[in-house]
This record gives C-alpha cells, sequence and structure tokens, in this order.
C-alpha cells in the first residue's frame, strides 16, 4: 500500500498551475474533467497533489483545521524560501528553521487559496 495523492480544491485553475508548476517546480502529470470539474495532478516521484477545480463549488478556506499543509523536498531551503517569495509573492508562514528532530531545515509558505506548503530540505 502507498499514497497516491492528496487532493486539494482550488479557485483558479491557473494560479494554482503558476504556483505549483510554474514556480515550485512540480511537474503536470496528467489531468481529466469530469463533468464541469477540472482535475490537475502535480508532483514527483512519490505522489502527487490533485488540483480540483469545479466553477460551481465555494473558494476553498484552508484554516488549519481542516488541512494543515503539503510538504515537498527541496535542495536548499533558505535559497527556494526566497526564490518562491520573491517570484511569486507568498507569505513566509514560519522558517527557515532547523528541526532536529525531523532531521530536516523547513520553511512554511502560503500558497494559492491559502494553503501552507512546507518546503524540507532533509540534512544529513
Amino acid at each position: 500500500m502507498d499514497v497516491v495523492h492528496t487532493a486539494i480544491c482550488v479557485s483558479d485553475l491557473e494560479d494554482a498551475r503558476a504556483f505549483f508548476v510554474d514556480a515550485l517546480g512540480l511537474e503536470e502529470k496528467w489531468s481529466f474533467t469530469a463533468g464541469d470539474t477540472e482535475n490537475v495532478f502535480v508532483g514527483g516521484e512519490h505522489g502527487e497533489i490533485q488540483l480540483r477545480y469545479d466553477p460551481d463549488r465555494p473558494d476553498p478556506e484552508p484554516d488549519g483545521t481542516t488541512i494543515d499543509h503539503l510538504a515537498v523536498t527541496v535542495d536548499d531551503v533558505d535559497a527556494e524560501t526566497e526564490r518562491m517569495v520573491d517570484e511569486t509573492g507568498c507569505a513566509v508562514v514560519d522558517g527557515p528553521v532547523t528541526v532536529d528532530a525531523a532531521g530536516s531545515r523547513v520553511s512554511f509558505i502560503e500558497g494559492p487559496d491559502g494553503y501552507v506548503v512546507e518546503l524540507v530540505e532533509p540534512l544529513e
């Protein structure tokens, strides 16, 4: 058994693509439309995020009680945090900080619709 993907609802599919694919660098893997709902899968080698856009659904309002954050690995969390802020204007929620217990350096940035994305640099 393995985790395949996590689905998040987005209010603007092109904004979500611009953030997750163009800026963050995840690969657009595949997509399909079911009824009026567009589904775009982005990710890397080990999993995907399903971006769901339904024009008839209210805009998502993540508040930390329903989904805390999505995590992706990066090579240099400090440089990647700075680059994402410069390129997208996203807010830094926390970090960068080293979490010894997790063997990682991390930061948390705010993505489209208020979803928090954790950038994780595994330390050796």
